[in-house]
Order: structure tokens, then C-alpha cells, then sequence
């Protein structure tokens, strides 16, 4: 008898199994998860980011959002939707599970001063935008709301500008704490936006702390903040007990992670590890056209996201 029969004999008088079929290998583990399946971080697209593969109408892209596993929305421009679509917007991201999260609180000048200026018609307008803005985020169930100071006063000096702004934010800020509501500052770039007053998170971190109130916040956007002053980690560890929310976008372009030169799976990882459990905002285009781009941004998130 050759030796192999033997041991094939044996094995089967002792009840066992082949040696082969114990140690049958098992399918390689996909490299990233299955659409479909939740995130970990709340990352919030928004309105057009993904139209075609959901369609064009606003409701089914927030549908197909979350079923994709996003948990999260963000739309700049809520505030000037109908007053029932915003309520159709929070009743279905209710019904989902997602956060919504920022819109714009207040009419942005691009190129004069406002808030820089103090007192005055500037002033009363921003107010009445914040109190429009509280009946907006109870309609459509969101907590925060952007605020951009606006143009520089180059007429003043930047202190006066700073105390200007500060006051009224304490002002905006006063109307937003009985409704546990929060206004997030955001420094803007010079290069997009030459000319703003709020530019860095270092400056936001200051007029949080002289207003002194939860209810006002800075939103760290990181694609604006790599451009302004780079060293991201060190600044955000800097700023954190003021920062309120993150936005996303890579550099060069302003597209989804994983396109330019921002470590995003460092720094999301970072973010996470030091306990920051709210939204991230994909404030980025995408970097290629049509269904093809759309599922490369859907899968950018995935490589990006924090395990738990």
C-alpha cells in the first residue's frame, strides 16, 4: 500500500476531515465597504452632488444619499427655499436617520463692508437674518447655520473692525441660545475671496472667546484653512474648544478627498480621535463628470473614513 492511501485510510477510520477541505480559504475581504453601508463619520453632501445617479429632484438625491450610507446633509442655500419644502426636507431626513447641517444664516457682501462697520443698517439687517434663520432650522430640523462677517472696512482700523463684529454677534448670538441653536463663523481664503475680514481660525478662535457664548462657533473649513495658513493638525488642536463643525475639499481644485495634497485619513482620524462626533460637510465639487465622478466621490469617502 502506498503511504498516500494510508494516510487517506486512517484519516477516514478517525472521522476526519480532509486536510484540505479544513483549511479551505475564505474570500478576500473587500477593500473598501459595500455601498449601502452607514458611515462612520457624518459626512453631508449636498443638493447636486450626486443628481445623476439619483435623479434631479432634491428629495430622491437625499433618499439616494442615504441609502449610499451618508447620515448627514448640508445646503447652503436653504434659507431661500419655500417655507414647505424646508419642512419636507427636515420631515425626510428625519425619517432617514441624517443630521442636517449647515445652511447660510445671513446675506453675504462680497465686496463692502457690513458687520466691520458696527452699528447701523448692517447690523439690523444681520439680525433680522438670524431671526428668519431660527424659523428656518426649525423647519427643516438643523442645529447650525453659516455666518460670514463680511468685507473688510479698509477705512477703519482692524481692532474697531473686530469689536464691531464681536457685538454684533453677541446680539446674533442672544437671539440663537434660547433655541439651542448655533451660528459657525467661517474664515474664507484670500485667494477665492480676497477682501473678507475673517481669514483664519485663529481669528475666528479670538471673536468666539470675546463673544462668549455656545451659540456662536467657528466652521473649520479645511480646504480654506490649508490655503490660508496650512499646518492643519497643530491649528485645529489651536482652535478646537471653538470649532463647531468641519467642512471638506481637497487642494488644488476644491474636489473630493484623495484628489490633491491634504492627508485626509490623517487628519479626519485626528479630528475623530480627539472626540468630535458632528458633521462634516462635503463642500467640494467633483473631480470628474457624470455618473463616473459621482461614484468616484461615494468611494474617496470610503477610503477616507474613520474605522470604529
Amino acid at each position: 500500500m502506498h503511504r498516500r492511501s494510508a494516510l487517506k485510510l486512517t484519516t477516514a477510520a478517525l472521522g476526519l476531515a480532509p486536510l484540505a477541505a479544513a483549511a479551505s480559504p475564505r474570500p478576500p475581504a473587500p477593500a473598501t465597504p459595500p455601498d449601502g453601508t452607514r458611515f462612520n463619520l457624518a459626512f453631508a453632501p449636498h443638493a447636486g452632488m450626486f443628481r445623476n445617479l439619483a435623479g434631479e429632484d432634491y428629495l430622491d438625491q437625499v433618499r439616494w444619499a442615504a441609502d449610499m450610507g451618508f447620515h448627514a446633509w448640508e445646503d447652503n442655500g436653504m434659507g431661500g427655499r419655500e417655507p414647505e419644502m424646508q419642512k419636507k426636507i427636515g420631515e425626510l431626513l428625519a425619517a432617514k436617520d441624517m443630521q442636517m447641517g449647515v445652511f447660510v444664516a445671513n446675506k453675504i457682501n462680497w465686496r463692502e463692508p457690513t458687520l466691520t462697520n458696527g452699528a447701523g443698517e448692517h447690523r439690523e439687517a444681520f439680525l433680522a437674518d438670524i431671526r428668519n434663520a431660527v424659523e428656518v432650522a426649525k423647519r427643516c430640523n438643523a442645529k447650525w447655520m453659516t455666518v460670514v462677517p463680511g468685507f473688510v472696512q479698509m477705512r477703519l482700523e482692524p481692532f474697531y473692525q473686530m469689536a464691531n463684529v464681536v457685538e454684533t454677534l453677541k446680539q446674533g448670538a442672544a437671539i440663537l441660545e434660547p433655541h439651542g441653536l448655533v451660528m459657525v463663523l467661517e474664515p474664507l481664503n484670500y485667494r477665492d475671496h480676497p477682501g473678507l475680514f475673517l481669514t483664519k481660525a485663529a481669528q475666528g478662535y479670538a471673536i468666539c472667546q470675546a463673544v462668549g457664548s455656545p451659540s456662536c462657533k467657528i466652521l473649520y473649513d479645511i480646504y480654506h484653512q490649508q490655503i490660508q495658513e496650512g499646518n492643519l493638525i497643530p491649528n485645529i488642536d489651536a482652535a478646537w474648544d471653538e470649532i463647531g463643525y468641519f467642512q471638506i475639499g481637497d487642494n488644488p481644485g476644491r474636489k473630493e478627498p484623495t484628489t490633491g495634497e491634504i492627508n485626509y485619513e490623517r487628519v479626519l482620524a485626528h479630528i475623530h480621535n480627539k472626540g468630535f462626533r458632528g458633521v462634516y460637510g462635503m463642500e467640494h465639487g467633483n473631480s470628474q463628470e457624470g455618473e463616473t465622478g459621482e461614484r468616484a466621490v461615494v468611494e474617496a469617502y470610503r477610503k477616507v473614513d474613520v474605522p470604529v
